[in-house]
């Protein structure tokens, strides 16, 4: 094999090298794992198989090599702050990695890594440098006995640096990284390395896992020893391409190239910030929005959210006033959709996603920078010329402003930034986020891995029965019991956990929730009513059987909806998240626009139509590689087995799923659709209820159909036509309202130019209206100006308890320095409102109406 040049050929060298060590090469898991909680993203290769590490569930293969799509941006690993800013941290990034699942562990680790680097690549020998955690003797062995490496090149360094742990909890061990020599001549030394230098960068880490870390910092040894190995992609495809940045390699300079093509810049200086950080977060974003994660305002969408925010103020440094990011996305599928092709098949949903919310983050972006002018007059007010560090933290949380564009707004305006006070309000911000963390899970872990230590497990025997003699096999504390066997479902795939009792002669446990923390821990939360149980009881556990039918009804309702839902809106709509509980469910896809209601009404035709049919629910078992091509559908984001659960209700709907259903399709009774919703940009949301909570639903409207017909003395099928002439009738009179209004205060127009005053040698005329609406004081506003063309105009008044106001500034007086936009929002700040507009004319409301007339009063006195 010749030596890897481009990026493509680089991955695939090493999967292909590795397959002829015998491992397994599997697919990347998606960045968001529903089964894994503790974090916002995958953050390291390893994420996906902890619980083979934990001993939780065994592995699929012994050896295992991936490529794994990761994203830092929060936490322990979080690298958002560096990006752009230096040449080699990114939000989303790859992990090439190489697995031993209780098989081959450090000599066989070391020296393929060392083969690989060496033989396959080609890196110089003497450019590179070894570090061994400070005890581990027999890394420091390996290294010398089975490479040819220097022997001064090899370097002992404490737990900060050669310890491995993906958190505060859970599996950990020392670990072997290998460094490359990035200096000219080659002359990088021991001093250099782990001191964070681009001159000397880590490329390569080896972790030997044998250890659990515990919530009290405690570490206990793990029932077998694995190795998880973890390489940079980006920055070793820079390596082999001798470039001293990451973004100078081919994985990011397509995405430089455009944009220098796209924006006229060239790659220098605060341009070249722009663009890294622009090319780095719409890798990020696109990968993201493939696996199913969406913008929002909460969790990993925020993140997400402020990401695409970030890279669109980034985009105005380079001139890009309107959404640009959609132009680089071909450049995205070209360079990534080879590794990932679940990017190519959701291209359209990855775009429109992208396109609207950055369209609705430039609509806002305006309001933003009016947001930082008035604290920029605020501070002039104040005679202070630094941003505090609560007023940036503020502009960073709430309106997506990164630190480094505050400062980039500040200097333009001659000001600073207290940057120090702001990272100490970010510092002290996750450190609460953190420690809320630790509170909450750190016991709850510890507990758990005690129990995986001890080779625990408990299996779920629900699918057939609802009651089960069994064994408590543990009780944890005051409100968790765990048992041999289980009929109570453990929340999973959007199905809430059961509930019921545990008993055992006069001794009861209620249980208020079932949860799975890993494979094979099915946990039952809840309370005694009585004495606890001991280890060995023999108990009776009884899952509430009512409860369980309305969640099967609801579960299997959900499948039948997906599949009228793609019949009727898209076969391309994917799952996005569901809920199913016993009163109703929900369910989240993909989509750019609203389900019309003939849609909806659709669907729910079709849903029931299916549902009459009473099909019997099929459940099968078949091996996971037999699912490519059949039409199964499988959730983007679960993890599967070697063999699957198969749901087929009909022949027409199939999906993997492992949670609780009805027999036949006709015991879920009637279906309603209650609402459709938008989530976040390219998501939307339909609930619905079936059996009893769907009758109940029918025979309420019924009832407020029968109501209104009653008090409207008409028949129910006369209601809508009645409501439509009375809204008519309603439009009529409010309009006739209106224009009495405007009349009135058009037959004071004399009265109110009158009122001209002269301020600061100009006239002014600021009039309170009393009770009008907007639209009548725009119209009284364009009247006066046609009389009274040079000076300044503002009107105020009340409107359903709000504040209006309208201003207008002449020509000449604009070029005296005087800004309608900026008079109105002071005035309209008045009354706890603000606004804005043009120069020569703007508008404002206020949420408290009562203070008009000070407002208006106070416009003198704004203009001296």
């Amino acid at each position: 094999m010749s030596k890897p040049k481009t990026a493509n050929d680089v991955r695939e060298a090493f999967l292909e090298f590795f397959r002829s060590k015998g491992h397994e090469i599997v697919p990347s898991a998606p960045v968001y794992l529903p089964s894994d909680d503790t974090l916002l993203f995958v953050n390291a290769g390893m994420v996906p198989f902890k619980e083979i590490f934990l001993g939780a569930r065994p592995p699929d293969h012994p050896r295992v090599a991936d490529t794994q799509k990761c994203i830092r941006v929060s936490g322990k690993h979080n690298d958002l702050e560096e990006v752009g800013v230096d040449t080699y941290h990114h939000t989303f990034f790859e992990m090439l990695g190489n697995w031993s699942f209780g098989d081959y562990y450090k000599k066989e680790a070391i020296t393929w890594a060392w083969a690989f680097l060496t033989e396959v690549l080609e890196l110089p020998r003497d450019r590179l440098w070894v570090t061994v955690y400070t005890d581990d003797d027999e890394a420091m062995d390996l290294w010398r006995s089975e490479t040819d490496i220097a022997p001064d090149h090899i370097l002992r360094f404490g737990e900060k640096d050669n310890f491995w742990e993906m958190g505060d909890t859970g599996p950990c061990g020392p670990c072997s990284e290998i460094h490359f020599d990035n200096t000219p001549d080659g002359t990088a030394t021991a001093d250099m390395v782990n001191a964070d230098l681009p001159e000397l960068l880590e490329i390569w880490n080896l972790v030997f896992i044998q250890y659990n870390r515990r919530a009290d910092g405690s570490l206990e040894e793990l029932p077998s020893k694995h190795v998880d190995t973890g390489m940079g992609f980006e920055r070793l495809v820079a390596t082999l391409q001798g470039k001293r940045s990451n973004y100078d390699s081919d994985v990011f300079m397509p995405y430089i190239d455009k944009l220098m093509e796209l924006s006229g810049k060239s790659y220098q200086g605060e341009y070249a910030v722009a663009m890294r950080v622009i090319a780095d977060h719409v890798r990020t974003l696109s990968v993201a929005i493939s696996d199913g994660v969406t913008p929002s305002n909460e969790g990993r969408g925020y993140v997400l959210r402020r990401l695409l925010r970030r890279a669109a103020l980034y985009g105005r440094t380079l001139g890009f006033e309107q959404p640009f990011m959609t132009e680089l996305f071909p450049v995205v599928e070209d360079c990534l959709g080879r590794a990932f092709p679940n990017i190519v098949e959701r291209g359209e949903t990855i775009v429109q996603t992208i396109q609207g919310e950055e369209e609705g983050f430039v609509r806002n972006l305006d309001r933003g920078s009016g947001i930082f002018a008035d604290l920029v007059q605020a501070l002039e007010q104040e005679g202070r010329e630094q941003v505090s560090g609560e007023e940036a933290f503020k502009l960073y949380d709430t309106y997506g402003f990164p630190i480094d564009m505050t400062q980039l707004m500040a200097r333009e305006r001659g000001l600073s930034v207290d940057e120090d006070g702001f990272k100490e309000i970010l510092g002290d911000r996750r450190q609460r986020d953190r420690d809320r963390a630790r509170r909450n899970d750190g016991e709850s872990a510890d507990l758990v891995a005690d129990l995986v230590a001890q080779g625990v497990q408990s299996v779920f025997v629900g699918y057939d029965r609802t009651e089960h003699a069994t064994e408590v096999i543990a009780v944890l504390g005051d409100e968790q019991v765990l048992l041999k066997e289980t009929p109570f479902y453990a929340e999973s795939g959007g199905q809430v956990g059961d509930t019921g009792t545990i008993t055992c002669g006069d001794k009861v446990f209620e249980v208020h929730d079932t949860q799975k923390p890993v494979q094979g821990i099915l946990l039952h939360l809840g309370a005694f009513k009585t004495e606890a149980f001991s280890e060995g009881d023999e108990v009776q556990a009884a899952v509430d059987a009512e409860r369980r039918q309305r969640l099967q009804r609801h579960h299997s309702a959900t499948h039948v909806m997906n599949f009228a839902l793609r019949e009727v809106v898209d076969p391309d709509v994917r799952q996005a998240g569901s809920y199913v509980g016993p009163d109703r469910l929900r369910f989240d896809f993909t989509a750019q626009e609203a389900v019309t209601p003939g849609q909806l009404d659709a669907i729910e035709a079709m849903v029931n139509e299916h549902l009459m049919r009473n099909d019997p629910v099929v459940i099968s078992e078949i091996p996971l590689k037999e699912i490519e091509g059949s039409g199964i559908i499988a959730v983007f984001d679960e993890k599967y087995g070697e063999v699957v659960r198969v749901v087929d209700i009909g022949g027409y709907s199939k999906e993997l799923c492992g949670g609780t259903h009805v027999e036949q399709a006709g015991d879920v009774g009637p279906f309603r659709i209650v609402s459709e919703s938008s989530v976040s940009a390219g998501v939307r949301r339909l609930e619905a209820v079936c059996g009893e909570e769907a009758t109940s639903l029918t025979l309420k409207e019924h009832r407020l159909l029968k109501d209104l017909s009653t008090s409207l003395s008409v028949t129910a099928e006369e209601v809508p036509g009645r409501v439509s002439s009375l809204q008519k009738q309603v439009r009529k009179l409010e309009k006739e309202l209106k224009q009495q209004a405007a009349k009135s205060a058009l037959a004071s127009l004399d009265e109110v130019l009158a009122g001209a005053i002269e301020s600061t040698g100009f006239p002014l005329i600021a009039h309170d209206a009393g009770s009008m609406d907007p639209d009548s004081l725009r119209n009284l506003l364009d009247a006066i100006r046609q009389q009274f063309v040079q000076g300044v105009i503002v009107l105020g008044s009340e409107n359903g308890g709000k504040a209006c106001f309208v201003a207008s500034v002449s020509p000449e007086l604009i070029e005296r320095g005087v800004n309608a936009g900026e008079l109105i929002g002071q005035v309209a700040g008045m009354c706890g409102g603000g606004g804005g507009g043009k120069p020569d004319k703007a508008q404002a409301g206020g949420k408290d109406g009562s203070r008009v007339g000070e407002a208006i009063a106070a416009v003198p006195g704004m203009l001296a």
